[in-house]
C-alpha cells in the first residue's frame, strides 16, 4: 500500500491537470463543453431558455419613449411616424460588387431576370413586393427589397430571387448589408492610393465596401494603398476574414487588438529607414448600445435602459481619440454608431473636438450624397440617469451619479455652438427612407494633435527618424504598454496571454526559395514580379498554399507582427497539386488569378468561346471532365501542344464596347480533357453571366415532380450564415 499510495496521488494530479488543460483548450477553440444537468430545488424553470421568439416580443418600452421624446431626436410632427416605423420589420438590402464591367452585367441580370419577374407577381390578389435601387447609392449598385419569408414561400419569382442572393453572396459578387451600414464608407471617400484603417471592423461588411473602393479603378496595377481591418474580439475576427476574403484583395490585412490602445505601426521608407504609419482614412464604427437596430433586433425593446449609453461613452471617446492620433494631417476620419443616443453620438464628437484643441473639424456633408434623406446633428441634449432624471449641466448631477455621469457628456455652452458645428453631424432616422437608425460624423484633421506627433512626423517626412528618436518612441510605447498591463488585475493579464487561437506564422519567400524557379518558368512570370510578396503559413515541410500580398502589406506585416496579432493577409494564388503529368507542382487558384494574370506569359492562356465555356461549367466534374475532342476547333488548336497542368481560360464579350465583359477563369488541361477549376458558387455565378442554365445547381420547390424520377444530381444551396450589419 505504501508503494501504490503516492502513485494514486500522482495520477489524481495528472488527471486534474489534464482536465484543466482540456478545459482551457475548449475555451480557446470556442467548442461547446459537455453539459451535465444538475439537480436543483430552485424550480422547474431552472436552466431553461427563457428567450422569446421575435414575433412574440411586445414592442413597447415606456422608458425608451420618454427618453427620446425628451431628447427631441425628431420633430414633434414626425414622432408618431418615427415610432411606428421602429416597430416594423427591416427591409432586406444588398450591394453588387466586383469589377466595373462585371458589376454592370450583374445589374442587368438583377433588373431584367429577377426584379421584373417579381414586380409582375400577383399572388392571391396582393400587391408585388417593393423592390427598388437606393436612389443615393452610386450607379444603382445597391437595392432594397421589402420581402418577407411569407412572400418567399408563396411565389416562385421571390424564391428564385432569394436563392440568387444567397449563391451570389457566397461568391462575393453580392453583399447582403443593411442600408445605413453602407453610408460611412461612402463618406470616407477612399482612393486607390490611400492607407485605410478600420478600427472596429467585424463583422466586415464595411471593410468589404472599403476594399471595393480601393480597387475601383480596375486596371492591372495593384493599388498602392491598403486596408488594415482590426477588431478586439478574436472570434469575430474570423467572421471578418470570411467577409473580406470574398473580395480577393492582396491589399488587406486583419489584425486583432484593442483599438483604443492600438500601437503605432511602422513602415519602411525608400531609403530603408522606418516611420510611424499615418493613415489617410480611418473608420471608427464603434461598439454602441445599438438601439438604432430595433427593427432587426426586437429584443432590444425588452432590454433597453437609459444606462446603456453611459457605459459606452468613455470607450467610444477613447477609440475616436486614438483614431484621430493615427490619421494623417489632411486625412479624413469617419465616426459612426447604430445608436440614437446623443451621449454616444454628438457628446463623443464634442468631447474629442474639445480635447484635441482645434486639430479636428467637422466636415460639412450637405453636398455629399444629396439624395440621402437625413437630419442634422443635435446641438443641445440632456443627460439622464438610470431613473430617467434629466440634467442640463454637471452641476445639477447628484453626488451618487457622478461616477457614471461625467462632465464631458454634456453639450457645449450656448456661446460655443458655432465653434463645434455639431449640426454638421448626420442622423439617419428610420421613417425617412425605411431604414434602421444611424449616426455619422466626418472629421478632417487640420493639424497635429500634440507636439510629440509634430516632431515624429516632421522627422519622418524630411530626414527619416533618427535611431535615437525611434528608440525613445519605442521605449515610451513599451513602457506605457507595461504600465497598462501592470495596472490590470493578475487574472486579466493572464487572460490576455491565452485568449484566442494561436495563428500560424507568415513566412515570406526569400531570394533562394526552392519552389519559385519552377513556378516562374512554367507560367512564364515576368521579372518585374517580386516573389518576396508571396508567403506561406508554415516554416517547414511541403508548402501547400502560397499566398500573395502587395509590397506595402508585406512590409506592414514584417515590421509589425511583433507588436500586433495578424489574423490573416494575402490571397491564395498557387496551390500544390502533385500530379505526375504536371511539370510544375502548383496550380493556379481562382482567388488570386486577377492579381497575377498580367504578369504571366501567353502560353497557358486559352481564348474560349461562350458555348465551350458553358459546356465546361455545366460539366465541371473532376471525375468526368469534358474531353478536348468534344470542344470547338478554336479550343482544340490552342491546347493541342499545351502540356498538362493548370491554365487560364479567357472569355471576352463585346470587347471594346461600352459594357465589355472579360472573364479570367482557372482551368486544368488534362491529358485528354479540359475543365474549369472553380468552386461551386463561382461556377453558378459564371453561368449566370453567360446566360447558361443554372437549374442543375438550384432547387425549385415550385416545380412539379416528373412522373418518372430522373437521375439528375440536385445541389441545394443552403442559406449563408453571413451576418450583415
Amino acid at each position: 500500500m505504501r508503494a501504490t499510495y503516492p502513485t494514486l496521488i500522482s495520477s489524481t494530479k495528472i488527471l486534474n491537470i489534464y482536465w484543466q488543460v482540456l478545459t482551457r483548450i475548449e475555451k480557446e477553440m470556442g467548442r461547446r463543453k459537455p453539459h451535465f444537468k444538475k439537480k436543483s430545488n430552485a424550480g422547474e424553470n431552472q436552466g431553461k431558455d427563457t428567450r422569446k421568439p421575435y414575433e412574440n416580443i411586445v414592442k413597447e418600452n415606456d422608458k425608451f419613449i420618454k427618453y427620446y421624446k425628451t431628447q427631441n431626436v425628431c420633430n414633434e410632427e414626425e414622432w408618431d411616424q418615427f415610432i411606428t416605423t421602429l416597430k416594423t420589420d427591416l427591409p432586406a438590402t444588398f450591394r453588387i460588387t466586383g469589377s466595373k464591367e462585371e458589376a454592370k452585367k450583374m445589374l442587368e441580370i438583377v433588373q431584367g431576370e429577377f426584379v421584373q419577374e417579381c414586380l409582375n407577381q400577383d399572388v392571391d390578389g396582393e400587391k408585388p413586393a417593393n423592390i427598388a435601387p437606393l436612389p443615393w447609392y452610386p450607379d444603382k449598385l445597391a437595392w432594397q427589397l421589402e420581402l418577407s419569408r411569407k412572400d418567399i414561400r408563396r411565389s416562385e419569382a421571390y424564391f428564385k430571387l432569394h436563392n440568387f442572393l444567397i449563391t451570389e453572396t457566397e461568391n462575393g459578387t453580392l453583399s447582403r448589408q443593411e442600408t445605413v451600414s453602407m453610408i460611412p464608407p461612402l463618406f470616407l471617400d477612399v482612393k486607390p492610393h490611400h492607407k485605410v484603417l478600420d478600427m472596429c471592423a467585424a463583422p466586415g461588411s464595411k471593410t468589404a465596401q472599403i476594399i471595393e473602393m480601393l480597387h475601383a479603378e480596375g486596371d492591372d496595377v495593384l493599388p498602392q494603398g491598403y486596408v488594415v481591418a482590426n477588431d478586439i474580439d478574436n472570434k469575430r475576427c474570423y467572421m471578418l476574414v470570411h467577409q473580406a476574403k470574398r473580395l480577393n484583395s492582396p491589399c488587406m490585412a486583419v489584425i486583432n487588438h484593442d483599438s483604443a490602445i492600438l500601437p503605432n505601426l511602422l513602415e519602411t521608407l525608400p531609403d530603408g529607414d522606418t516611420r510611424h504609419v499615418q493613415f489617410d482614412r480611418v473608420l471608427c464604427d464603434v461598439p454602441c448600445s445599438g438601439d438604432g437596430t430595433l427593427r432587426k433586433n426586437p429584443d432590444i425593446w425588452m432590454k433597453w435602459t437609459p444606462a446603456n449609453c453611459l457605459h459606452q461613452h468613455v470607450v467610444q471617446a477613447r477609440i475616436l481619440r486614438r483614431g484621430a492620433e493615427l490619421v494623417t494631417v489632411g486625412g479624413r476620419l469617419v465616426y459612426s454608431t447604430c445608436s440614437l443616443n446623443p451621449i454616444e453620438n454628438e457628446a463623443v464628437i464634442h468631447r474629442v473636438l474639445s480635447e484635441t484643441n482645434g486639430a479636428l473639424q467637422l466636415v460639412d456633408l450637405s453636398n455629399e450624397l444629396p439624395e440621402l434623406k437625413r437630419s442634422k446633428g443635435l446641438e443641445t441634449w440632456l443627460v439622464g440617469s438610470k431613473q430617467l432624471e434629466f440634467y442640463n449641466t454637471f452641476d445639477e448631477v447628484p453626488h451618487k451619479w457622478r461616477t457614471v455621469i461625467r462632465p464631458q457628456m454634456f453639450p457645449p455652452k450656448p456661446e460655443d455652438k458655432e465653434k463645434f458645428n455639431l449640426n454638421r453631424c448626420v442622423r439617419i432616422l428610420p421613417h425617412q427612407q425605411n431604414t434602421g437608425a444611424f449616426f455619422v460624423a466626418v472629421l478632417e484633421k487640420v493639424k497635429p494633435i500634440s507636439f510629440k506627433e509634430t516632431v515624429t512626423n516632421s522627422e519622418a517626412e524630411f530626414d527619416g527618424p533618427s535611431s535615437e528618436a525611434s528608440q525613445q518612441t519605442e521605449n515610451v510605447n513599451n513602457s506605457s504598454k507595461r504600465e497598462h498591463e501592470d495596472n490590470l488585475p493578475s487574472n486579466q493579464r493572464k487572460k490576455r496571454r491565452f485568449e484566442g487561437y494561436k495563428e500560424d506564422p507568415f513566412v515570406f519567400f526569400n531570394d533562394d526559395e526552392a519552389v519559385w524557379p519552377d513556378i516562374k518558368s512554367f507560367y512564364q512570370i515576368s521579372d518585374d514580379f517580386d516573389p518576396k510578396c508571396l508567403l506561406t503559413r508554415c516554416h517547414g515541410g511541403k508548402k501547400k498554399n502560397i499566398y500573395l500580398t502587395s509590397p506595402a502589406v508585406r512590409d506592414l506585416v514584417l515590421q509589425n507582427q511583433h507588436a500586433v496579432k495578424f489574423i490573416n493577409t494575402g490571397i491564395r494564388t498557387f496551390v500544390r497539386s502533385d500530379n505526375r503529368n504536371m511539370k510544375c507542382a502548383f496550380r493556379l487558384a481562382q482567388e488570386g488569378l486577377e492579381s497575377i494574370f498580367y504578369r504571366m506569359g501567353q502560353d497557358r492562356k486559352i481564348q474560349i468561346p461562350r458555348d465551350d465555356l458553358i459546356t465546361l461549367l455545366l460539366n465541371n466534374d473532376p471525375q468526368k471532365p469534358p474531353v478536348i475532342s468534344s470542344l470547338s476547333e478554336v479550343v482544340q488548336k490552342q491546347v493541342e501542344n499545351l502540356s498538362p497542368g493548370s491554365c487560364i481560360l479567357i472569355y471576352k464579350e463585346n470587347e471594346g464596347g461600352d459594357n465589355s465583359l472579360i472573364l479570367h477563369i482557372s482551368g486544368w488541361r488534362g491529358t485528354q480533357s479540359l475543365r474549369c477549376y472553380t468552386p461551386l458558387p463561382s461556377t453558378v455565378h459564371l453561368l449566370r453571366l453567360l446566360g447558361g442554365d443554372v437549374s442543375k445547381y438550384t432547387v425549385n420547390k415550385f416545380k412539379k415532380p416528373e412522373s418518372e424520377p430522373q437521375d439528375v444530381e440536385e445541389t441545394e444551396i443552403s442559406e449563408s450564415n453571413v451576418k450583415s450589419e
